[in-house]
């Protein structure tokens, strides 16, 4: 008979949204029970949302947050599931403010919490330890930290509880796990997705394991947020670094496991622990280092089936994560459509593809908006796009448009090309305000670091799904999603001709991108040491590059940070993404060494 069966819920919250949040945890812990789990646990903040961001400076927001965790509990004792104890993430507050210098300044009210739901309560809280303040997160600004290690007692097995961070630090409360001899860690995670993730968080959680003798499950939340992708990719691993279960990415989960961890002891608790002991009966108190609890759960006898979800190649892992942020943007903004411009080449092809594959192609509405500079294949490769994904297309010539533009201003040149884009931008728009569609815009990453668009033009839009994503692999994606749908006995969505023909604007004759950028491999190999490596020009000449091209280079990518503060956001998939990552002046005179 196993010792304990932990169920940990892998859900997709949106931030504010208390009740949803809340019912989504309610159907996973009738699931949960009817699998006879002894423990629910739930992501970091599977209850508000995350990040809130200043919501988390809102005494409102927090008391509504509060109050939501206490009608869980109570939701799940109305149910029947009361005698299930279930851990959920949330804000609570407020709290005294705390302050910090010798100003006095409020800077926190609020605290990033774990609490122990059971018998139609709030049994127990404890608040996360480290708070994070590098790339996206600035919790430290908004949460006041945690000082203490939790360990639960549940069906005979003491249960140590931490929050995302807490795990990923040295000291603190993970420190603590193997003095308080916990037989399960549980951690509970707010950890978005970004490239080779799981090449850092996986040995994580397995040195985790192996250091404090213990199991550890680790349960993330899953979907998109602004932003930000969360993966889910929960995951179960014994003391030996062994994975017993695994949650799919991308996907809401119910992973449930069959564990035998050791049983609870009399150590004496040394400060800085505090354990809470769960009674079946639906009833707690707190006990001593000498407390003990029952010595089985609620674990039916039968084994469950093993659940180890496999984990997608790089490039598969890259674009489920750009169909899930795309999708949850759209729908959990309420829009029911997408409408974007398709030109024939790579990045509109790709973009459509991810918009289909996320909400559908009867959803995606794709124009083409050819001028007098367009050329045919560029006219027939976006009919061909439209007819291999199915989108509902429509073609809307700007020619008529631009004219008295270029007549009344008398436009020429550089003016000329950006008032075609500029009027395509209007098309797109005029579209969206009639028909209610979100604007997706089509530039990557690549462009949009050097500046190769224009703003109020081609930039326009709602949501960007390819802005963290290079040239380069724009096209590696590309030919990935080809070979998928081969593979699956379904047509390519993205025509050859677009992925192998020289990228162009088309804004005047015969313009190639390549006209006044480097190649885009050597384009992108500086642009990743300058941006993502963060490494200063010399320093990226000394990777081997030409001098001239990288001043060029890095010039342009300085100049352009008032176009990027100005852009639509997109899926976050590196580790250096345009926006939060990345904060720089715009008014910005580099020194010359």
């Amino acid at each position: 008979m196993p010792r304990l069966r932990l169920a940990l819920a892998q859900t997709n919250p949106v931030v504010g949204d208390l009740a949803g949040n809340s019912a989504q945890i309610v159907e996973a812990a009738r699931r949960a029970h009817a699998a006879g789990a002894d423990l629910l646990a739930a992501g970091e903040m599977s209850v508000t949302g995350y990040p809130i961001e200043d919501l988390a400076s809102r005494p409102s927001f927090l008391q509504a947050s509060r109050h939501a965790v206490e009608v869980l509990a109570e939701t799940l004792e109305a149910e029947g599931l009361g005698d299930l104890p279930v851990v959920v993430g949330h804000a609570d507050g407020p709290f005294e403010p705390r302050l910090l210098g010798t100003s006095n300044a409020p800077t926190a009210i609020a605290k990033n919490c774990a609490s122990v739901l059971q018998g139609g309560r709030v049994v127990t809280t404890t608040a996360k330890y480290h708070l994070p303040n590098y790339s996206v997160f600035d919790e430290y600004r908004v949460f006041i930290p945690g000082d203490e290690l939790l360990v639960v007692r549940v069906a005979g097995v003491d249960v140590a509880l931490v929050i995302c961070e807490d795990l990923w630090r040295d000291g603190g409360p993970v420190e603590r796990v193997l003095h308080a001899d916990a037989g399960l860690l549980v951690v509970i995670n707010a950890s978005p997705f970004v490239r080779d993730k799981d090449e850092v968080r996986l040995p994580l959680v397995t040195r985790r394991a192996v250091e404090n003798d213990t199991l550890v499950a680790y349960v993330n939340i899953v979907g998109g947020q602004d932003d930000l992708v969360f993966d889910g990719d929960s995951v179960v691993v014994d003391g030996s670094g062994t994975i017993l279960a695994r949650a799919p990415q991308f996907d809401e989960h119910l992973l449930v496991v069959d564990l035998d961890p050791e049983p609870a002891t009399d150590t004496e608790l040394p400060e800085g622990i505090r354990r809470v002991e769960l009674d079946p009966a639906s009833d707690a108190t707190v006990v001593g280092a000498g407390g003990s609890g029952p010595d089985a759960g609620r674990a039916s006898s039968s084994p469950v089936e093993r659940d180890v979800a496999d984990l997608p190649d790089d490039r598969q892992q890259l674009w489920n994560a750009l169909v899930l942020g795309t999708r949850d943007y759209v729908r959990k903004n309420g829009f029911r459509s997408v409408i974007l411009g398709l030109s024939g080449g790579i990045d509109s092809a790709v973009c459509a593809a991810i918009a289909a594959d996320a909400i559908g192609a009867d959803a995606v509405y794709g124009v083409s908006m050819p001028s007098q500079w367009s050329s045919e294949h560029s006219r027939s490769d976006a009919d061909d796009v439209a007819e291999r994904i199915g989108v509902r297309y429509s073609t809307e010539p700007i020619a008529g448009l631009v004219a008295p533009f270029e007549d009344q201003l008398h436009l020429a040149g550089l003016a000329a090309e950006n008032v075609q884009a500029r009027a395509r931008a209007l098309v797109l728009m005029g579209l969206s305000n009639l028909h209610g569609h979100l604007v997706l815009t089509t530039g990557n990453k690549t462009e949009l670091a050097v500046g190769y668009s224009t703003i109020y033009g081609d930039s326009v839009g709602g949501f960007a799904p390819i802005k963290d994503v290079p040239k380069t692999m724009v096209w590696e994606l590309a030919r990935w999603r080809n070979a998928h749908a081969e593979s699956i006995g379904e047509t390519a969505p993205i025509p050859e001709n677009s992925i192998t023909k020289p990228p162009s604007a088309e804004l005047r004759p015969d313009q190639k991108d390549e006209d006044s950028l480097p190649p885009y491999e050597v384009l992108d190999g500086i642009l990743e040491g300058y941006i993502t490596n963060a490494l200063g020009a010399a320093d990226v000449v000394a990777l081997g590059y030409d001098a001239d091209t990288v001043a060029e280079i890095t010039k342009l990518v300085d100049r352009s940070e008032w176009k990027r503060r100005q852009g639509a956001i997109g899926p976050k998939i590196s580790g250096m993404a345009f926006g939060r990552d990345r904060r720089l002046p715009i008014t910005y005179r580099p020194t010359t060494v």
